[in-house]
């Protein structure tokens, strides 16, 4: 016996086949955009007396947009009750399909207006990352380049900052076995060493021999800023520095514990003892004077700095132009020759 959904007709096609396909209407079928806008507006409000006001026309104009729509659509999108007005099934669903519309449509045109002669370049980092070595590069491009905006996003615990669409470029730390590309530059390594005030050096100096520093006031970052999201990495400590510079100290007391760094460099400055000096972060300092390092002992931490670029804008002009900025930037820091 042949199965019903097997019998075929004279020309040999089965029932299946001959199922009517629907397709979806050629936009230039359907309506206007302008339609879709003020249904919208009358269905955030429930109300065409509200969407004209809004829209600043008469409510016939806005009831016979809906009538227009519903017609065309074939399908009723608001309930009239007595009391007011409810969305139909139909009406919720083109209500959520029509804001994602718009609101898509409202970045588009941003982000357009973004790329002509001026934008606001985007950029990402830790806290003592944006402050301390990507403002001040900022700042000097801005110089010579007084139309393109700054907005630098920082964070220690948002570790997926860097992959935010409207993010440009990011610093990011990470191993060395990083795969590098156009995307992903290699900027420094992470080395640190001993700096404070000239004050503070000439108060307790001089420091001879790396075992001298047992007796300063030494200033370290706490765990809690490394165990951090957007940091999550082994600890640099004094600890780390004395075992590899002089392994014979054993007690390694910290005068001042901070999860900040902008707070401990703001305490070296102010002469209040002996920080451990990331060298991309105390450059500066050191370069005006308000910072000394003690001696040439430095630790490095196996890991490396990374500029991250979003391949979506990383080609437009401004940006190509900050990234070739900040590379040379770099290679004029004396600290951060490799």
């Amino acid at each position: 016996m042949t199965d019903i959904g097997d019998r075929a007709d004279k020309n040999g096609s089965s029932d299946r086949d001959s199922r009517p396909v629907y397709r979806l209407p050629k936009r230039r079928n359907m309506p206007s955009l302008g339609a879709f806008a003020t249904f919208e507006v009358a269905a955030k409000h429930l109300s065409f007396t509200q969407a004209a006001s809004e829209l600043n026309v008469t409510q016939a104009a806005i009831s016979q947009q809906i009538r227009g729509l519903e017609k065309a659509l074939d399908r009723r999108l608001f309930l009239r009750k007595y009391n007011g007005m409810e969305l139909t099934f139909e009406g919720q669903m083109l209500l959520e399909a029509v804001t994602q519309g718009l609101d898509r449509l409202s970045e588009a045109i941003f982000r357009i207006g973004q790329s002509g002669g001026s934008q606001t370049l985007t950029i990402a980092g830790t806290y003592a990352g944006v402050s301390n070595f990507i403002k001040p590069i900022a700042d000097d491009f801005r110089r010579t380049n007084p139309d393109v905006g700054f907005t630098l996003l920082a964070s220690d615990e948002n570790d997926r900052l860097q992959d935010f669409d409207e993010v440009d470029l990011a610093v990011i730390c990470g191993h060395g076995r990083s795969e590098i590309g156009p995307n992903l530059i290699a900027l420094f390594p992470e080395v640190v060493e001993p700096v404070c005030s000239p004050a503070y050096l000439a108060a307790y100096g001089p420091f001879v021999s790396p075992a001298d520093l047992a007796h300063a006031d030494l200033m370290e970052l706490h765990r809690m800023h490394w165990s951090s999201d957007a940091i999550a990495w082994y600890p640099l400590t004094w600890r780390d520095w004395f075992r590899k510079h002089a392994p014979e100290v054993d007690e390694i007391p910290q005068d001042f514990v901070s999860n900040s760094y902008g707070l401990l460099v703001d305490a070296a400055e102010e002469g209040q003892g002996v920080i451990l000096g990331f060298r991309h972060l105390v450059h500066q300092a050191v370069t005006e004077g308000r910072l000394v390092r003690i001696f040439d002992r430095p630790l490095n931490a196996g890991r490396i700095y990374y500029l991250k670029i979003n391949p979506r804008t990383g080609k437009h002009p401004n940006v190509r132009a900050f990234v070739t900025y900040l590379l040379d930037a770099i290679e004029d820091i004396p600290m951060l020759k490799r």
